[in-house]
């Protein structure tokens, strides 16, 4: 088992964090008579699969499905009186707005949340339907944020960030409290970043308890603040990311200190990584997990040299997905693994042509799913015919067994493939 190199400071560290273990804890002593003591469980399969020791901690079961919780609760609960009267305000369209939103009905807290005029509609619903007031402002989140800043002032409510405050950086340490208490062996923890809140915090309560834990934070590619801020890059910063969870152009002013300071590394992941192992937890842990949480076992993925032999924790910090983008990443991934299959086959257009295909696919016993014609708008000539066969396989090994029956009985064809 290697050791992972320590990321070199960036300048704006400061071993001087404002927020310490005694902190994270007095924060757990704090909000744990009303949060959810996720399990953490080690995964065989999962571990068979990566070469290391999986440990997952279950956040996606927090009533809100997401860790962001116990920041939110632990804000909530340090205002004075004054504030907690004239209630709070934030900017979000994910998971800090649900958790705000529920704890603060929970408490008698008035919760105003600013969202882009963008968010879905079922984010508006879920907010809402936990007792908070919803504002839709602006096209991009920047706008939100900036109307959130101003009602703060207008209104004397209190600002409550979703990652760049201490308070809130102490409430999500108490995750890795709760890791190392319930698998103490863990040395490694693999964190996904966004704003860095998570990290923060988990990465101050490990190095507490455990001074020589590796903290390797995981970022998706096409959201690579975080990653630019500590490699000193300047890899570009948008897209459309199924780990929109974590999809942050600008990290915290507060946590990138941390980062700094904490990290061994931080690695990125592709949006392919980020699928398969959301498909994979869901498929083997039978858990539903947004991308931001599958981003740490998209990392064992891709970068599995880099954690072999290791015990790792691993966090799946949300379950807030939409059912039919967790949909389509299932079939894409049984696309990918062979299972799933689209073959655009060369027929003459006579009688009988889709009769005789179809007699291949039932001899090499493979289900067909869709057949869809294409005579006009294809460049064969008007006797030719093209058709696409959408089919169920047992794996990649039948699927090509089909292809090889189907050019031995004289067809063209090509797969379809994703991108």
């Amino acid at each position: 088992m290697t050791t992972i190199d320590k990321i070199a400071p960036q300048g704006a560290a400061d071993s001087k964090l404002p927020v310490t273990l005694a902190d994270i804890r007095a924060a757990h002593a704090r909000i744990a008579d009303a949060i959810v003591r996720t399990p953490t469980v080690i995964s065989e399969t999962l571990s068979q699969l990566t070469g290391a020791t999986v440990y997952l901690k279950f956040e996606n079961h927090q009533f809100t499905a997401a860790y962001k919780e116990r920041g939110a609760l632990n804000r909530l609960l340090l205002l004075s009186p004054e504030a907690r009267a004239k209630g709070v305000v934030a900017a979000s369209a994910g998971n800090h707005a649900q958790g705000l939103a529920y704890h603060g009905k929970r408490l008698g807290v008035p919760v105003t949340i600013v969202m882009p005029q963008t968010t879905p509609t079922v984010k508006v619903m879920q907010t809402e339907g936990h007792g908070a007031t919803v504002i839709l402002f602006g096209e991009k989140f920047e706008e939100a944020l900036a109307h959130a800043r101003e009602l703060e002032i207008a209104r004397g409510l209190t600002f409550v960030h979703a990652f760049d405050e201490a308070d809130i950086i102490a409430g999500q340490g108490t995750v890795a409290l709760e890791m190392l208490e319930d698998a103490p062996d863990i040395d490694t923890l693999v964190i996904p970043i966004g704003g860095g809140g998570l990290f923060s915090g988990m990465g101050t309560a490990a190095r507490g308890l455990k001074p020589d834990i590796q903290l390797i934070g995981v970022q998706a590619e096409l959201y690579p603040s975080m990653y630019d801020y500590v490699k000193q890059a300047n890899l570009p910063c948008d897209g459309d990311t199924l780990a929109e969870g974590i999809a942050v152009k600008e990290p915290g002013v507060l946590t990138r200190r941390f980062v700094a300071e904490l990290a061994n590394d931080v690695v990125l992941v592709t949006e392919r990584a980020l699928e398969q192992a959301v498909s994979l937890l869901l498929q083997i842990e039978k858990t539903v997990v947004e991308g931001a949480g599958a981003a740490g076992l998209a990392a064992l993925i891709e970068h599995r040299a880099m954690f072999a032999g290791r015990t790792i924790g691993l966090v799946l910090c949300g379950g807030n997905i939409d059912t039919r983008l967790l949909a389509n990443v299932l079939l894409r991934d049984l696309a990918r693994s062979g299972r799933l299959a689209r073959l655009r086959i060369r027929l003459q257009d006579r009688p009988g042509a889709l009769y005789h295909v179809a007699r291949i696919f039932h001899e090499e016993q493979v289900n067909i799913i869709e057949v869809y014609h294409q005579r006009v708008f294809t460049s064969l000539p008007a006797k030719g015919l093209i058709t696409d066969i959408e089919c169920e396989t047992r794996d990649e090994a039948h699927l090509n067994r089909l292809i090889v029956a189907l050019g031995t009985a004289g067809y063209e064809v090509t797969p379809v493939e994703l991108a």
